[in-house]
């Protein structure tokens, strides 16, 4: 079923040369939308005020920076080739690596970013959730992946980012708390300092 999939993805990418530079930039640049979209989240989490949503604004990039280091042992692991390493007669967007292909590193990144970023805003986490989905599909349209690789990539992520963010919350809401008390105040809440003596 998968490699049927593949097929077709890369048959929908045969007949559509028209999106070929816009989902081949995607796949290889849209690390910069997540990166603005967790930007966002820390600026949204900062004008409310409230800590602990900045704490996970603060802890999504930790999240997703902790989600691929644990995914390089399983890419490792698993050795799988690249698409267009095991199909010769395929249509290949991609650059052409000798990395490995299982778990998708981009899904992992993505997947841990939108997971974060639930914790912070619902719509926010479902803008980012909408963009690590496109992230996968266009990975696979450029055959630099199977579906599973990008279903799995995902799924890495956004456990990693499951088990970071509620762990790791409590300690960095206080940290944000410590901070809002200090000259580093404009870093984690928006707003004119606290007047000298407050807490």
């Amino acid at each position: 079923m998968d490699a049927g999939l593949f097929d077709g993805i890369n048959r929908f990418a045969v007949a559509t040369p028209w999106l070929h530079a816009a989902l081949t930039g995607y796949a290889g640049y849209g690390v910069l939308l997540f990166a603005a979209l967790m930007l966002a989240g820390w600026w949204y989490a900062r004008g409310t005020g409230d800590p602990r949503r900045t704490a996970a604004a603060l802890l999504a990039p930790v999240a997703t920076g902790l989600a691929i280091a644990v995914n390089q042992p399983l890419v490792a692991l698993f050795h799988e080739p690249r698409p267009y390493t095991a199909h010769p007669g395929i249509l290949v967007l991609a650059t052409r690596s000798t990395d490995f292909s299982f778990p998708s590193d981009h899904s992992v990144m993505a997947g841990a970013a939108a997971t974060a970023l639930w914790f912070v805003s619902r719509r926010l986490g479902l803008v980012t959730t909408v963009a690590a989905v496109l992230m996968g599909f266009s990975r696979v349209y450029i055959a630099a992946h199977y579906p599973h690789d990008v279903l799995a990539g995902l799924a890495v992520g956004a456990a990693v980012a499951i088990i970071v963010l509620p762990l790791a919350r409590p300690l960095a809401t206080r940290l944000v708390d410590v901070l809002g008390r200090t000259p580093m105040r404009p870093l984690v809440v928006a707003g004119p300092p606290l007047p000298a003596g407050r807490p």
